[in-house]
C-alpha cells in the first residue's frame, strides 16, 4: 500500500507533552481554517515530495533509544482511508512500545473510535475551533458543516471524554475570531478532559491574509486565559456560576491593541 507522507520531522520536543517524538505530516484537510499555517500542504500537496516510509522507519529506528513515539499530523490524518493500515505498519515495524499520537479536528468520530478500539493510538490531540454552534464553527473552519457535521465534532469530544485514551483538547487563539467568554464556554463543554491547551496563532503565514495584520496575544494574557480554562475543566460537574469579569467580556477590544 502507498502512503502519502509529505513531511517528516525526526525529532520534536513540543508535539507531545513530556515526550520526544518524530512527526509525520499527511496532506489534505476537510476544513479551511482561516488561521491555518499549513495551508500549502492542504491546498497544494503536490508541491511537496513524498517521504519513503522505509526511510522514515529506518531513521526512527536509529533514534529509538531516545524517541518516545510518533506523531501523525497534517492536514487532517483521519480523512485518509489508509490511516489505520499506516498505524498498524508503524506498530509492527517499530514495536508495540513505540507510542503513537494523533492530531485531529474530530470530524471523523467513527475513524477515531476505530483507532482507539484497535489500540492503534496512545494519545489524541483534538482541536476545538469555536463554541459548539453551527454558525460559529463554520465561521472559523471556512466550510459548511450543518448539524450533522457539528454532531460529528460532539461525538469525537464524547469519545475522548470517555477516558479510553490519553488526550488533550486545543484551541488556537486568534484575534477577532473568538471572544474571551467563548473560550470559557468551550472549556465548559469539555469538563473532565485531561488537558486543554490554548495556542497562540502564527500571523506570519495564514490562509486568510487579513489575519496577518494581527499580532498574537502577549504571554501574560495567554497564561491568564490558560489558568482559567484549566480551572474550568478540572472543576466538578456542577455548573460554573463564577461571574465574568469586565475584562473577560470580549477579546475583540483587547485584540485591537495588538493590531499592527
Amino acid at each position: 500500500m502507498v502512503y502519502s507522507i509529505k513531511g517528516f520531522l525526526e525529532t520534536s520536543f513540543s508535539d507531545w507533552p513530556g515526550k520526544v517524538t518524530a512527526v509525520l505530516f499527511l496532506p489534505y484537510c476537510n476544513f479551511r481554517c482561516l488561521y491555518c499555517h499549513n495551508y500549502e500542504l492542504i491546498l497544494h500537496p503536490e508541491k511537496f515530495p513524498d517521504f519513503p516510509l522505509s526511510e522514515i522507519i529506518k531513521k526512527i529506528s536509529l533514534n529509538r533509544g531516545w524517541i518516545d513515539g510518533v506523531c501523525l499530523t497534517g492536514g487532517e490524518p483521519t480523512i485518509h482511508r489508509w490511516l489505520p493500515a499506516l498505524l498498524r505498519f508503524l506498530k509492527e515495524k517499530l514495536g508495540p512500545d513505540m507510542l503513537i499520537k494523533l492530531d485531529t479536528n474530530g470530524s471523523a468520530p467513527q475513524v477515531l473510535e476505530k483507532l482507539i478500539q484497535e489500540k492503534l493510538v496512545d494519545y489524541v490531540a483534538m482541536d476545538l475551533k469555536a463554541p459548539l454552534t453551527v454558525e460559529r464553527y463554520e465561521e472559523v473552519v471556512g466550510v459548511s458543516l450543518g448539524e450533522e457535521g457539528l454532531g460529528n465534532i460532539k461525538k469525537s469530544i464524547a469519545t475522548l471524554l470517555s477516558q479510553e485514551v490519553d488526550h488533550e483538547f486545543r484551541t488556537t487563539i486568534v484575534p477577532a475570531l473568538l471572544q474571551e467568554k467563548e473560550i470559557y464556554e468551550i472549556a465548559r463543554t469539555i469538563k473532565g478532559a485531561q488537558r486543554y491547551t490554548l495556542q497562540n496563532f502564527n500571523p506570519r503565514q495564514t490562509l486568510a491574509a487579513s489575519l496577518r495584520d494581527f499580532k498574537p496575544l502577549d504571554e501574560p494574557t495567554l497564561q491568564r486565559l490558560q489558568k482559567k480554562v484549566t480551572e474550568i475543566i478540572k472543576a466538578n460537574n456542577c455548573p460554573d456560576k463564577s461571574p465574568i469579569k469586565p475584562e473577560e467580556i470580549s477579546l475583540n477590544k483587547l485584540f485591537i491593541s495588538y493590531a499592527k
